[in-house]
């Protein structure tokens, strides 16, 4: 697993108001099906396909994508619809 976004939070103003942009941290999981191999970075995952000495095929490599949002105390009076 590796980190492809760290999480950030930043403020914007927006019809006069001040709100937050939310920017989660996302969590990259690459492994080969075939072999359970798991890879530090995309790089590597390409790297083991592109190796003419591995049987490594691109459909062998699966990506899970982990979102995490960090709890953001949005107040009382929040419409969020």
């Amino acid at each position: 697993m590796f980190v492809e976004q760290e999480a950030s939070v930043r403020y914007e103003t927006i019809d006069g108001k001040k709100v937050p942009v939310i920017t989660p941290r996302v969590e990259i999981t690459l492994k080969n099906l075939e072999t359970g191999q798991e890879y530090n970075s995309d790089a590597e995952a390409m790297s083991d396909v592109q190796n003419v000495s591995t049987s490594t095929k691109p459909e062998h490599i699966s990506r899970s994508v982990h979102i995490v949002v960090e709890g953001l105390d949005l107040g009382a009076n929040t419409n969020l619809f």
